[in-house]
């Protein structure tokens, strides 16, 4: 079913993006591929089996965003599969001593970026009467933890816009699902510890985490059920992990 069909990632330069990317491309779809970094989009295309359109994009920018899909051409435009997956946690503390500039970052990035490239995409998702949208969330939007109340805040809001969404667009053909990851390694834990490798490092000590590849196996998944079928919502966690911050960690 995915065979030939357009996939749009945001967020695609790196982790779970860049998985999603490689998972589509091996299931024969065409990708738009979405990111800040241009080199690591233009290494990723280049390294794909795959036809691929790529895009410098910083989802903040509602304009630019606009421009980048408006600009796509008749035959990238129309996109069947969405996968909202650009997102960030910066810092990491009480919430009384964060920098209010890393709320702006995580909440213009995590919400109105996912915002601001659905509501380019989804039109013309509900002129054909087809579609899929698949929002990355995370368990941290179900279950708040000490030092996050941000970013759990940002993914909250993910999973309440996943819901409103598939309302929205009950009867118009398109779907709505949104997969929702604990512990991921990837460079999300480097970002919201500023670089510190060793601090990051520390997060997935004693536990086997899932990697980028897990989540994006769930994305092309759902996204390749048959047209009557809505997977609404995967949680996917660990085995290591039964919460968001509950762990069972190896010490030997």
């Amino acid at each position: 079913m995915l065979v030939d069909a357009t996939v749009f990632v945001t967020g695609a330069s790196s982790g779970i993006g860049r998985a999603c990317a490689e998972a589509f491309a091996r299931a024969g779809a065409r990708l738009v591929l979405c990111a800040r970094r241009h080199d690591r989009l233009t290494e990723l295309a280049d390294s794909l089996d795959a036809e691929v359109r790529t895009l410098p994009l910083d989802v903040r920018d509602r304009a630019a965003v606009d421009a980048a899909v408006d600009g796509l051409g008749e035959g990238w435009r129309n996109v069947d599969v969405l996968v909202n997956n650009a997102g960030l946690a910066v810092g990491f503390g009480p919430l009384q001593d964060n920098d209010p500039a890393d709320w702006e970052r995580m909440i213009a990035t995590n919400v109105t970026g996912l915002l601001n490239v659905t509501h380019a995409v989804v039109p013309a998702m509900v002129r054909r009467g087809r579609g899929h949208v698949i929002n990355i969330g995370s368990i941290a939007g179900h279950q708040t933890y000490p030092n996050g109340a941000v970013y759990c805040a940002t993914k909250a809001a993910v999973d309440r816009i996943t819901t409103g969404l598939r309302m929205d667009l009950l009867g118009k053909g398109v779907r709505v699902s949104t997969v929702d990851p604990g512990a991921v390694e990837t460079e999300f834990s480097i970002v919201r510890f500023s670089g510190d490798h060793d601090r990051a490092q520390r997060v997935y000590e004693g536990i086997t985490p899932l990697t980028p590849d897990d989540v994006a196996e769930t994305v092309v998944w759902i996204a390749d059920r048959p047209a009557h079928v809505q997977v609404a919502q995967v949680v996917l966690l660990p085995t290591d992990q039964a919460a968001a911050g509950l762990m069972a960690r190896r010490t030997s």
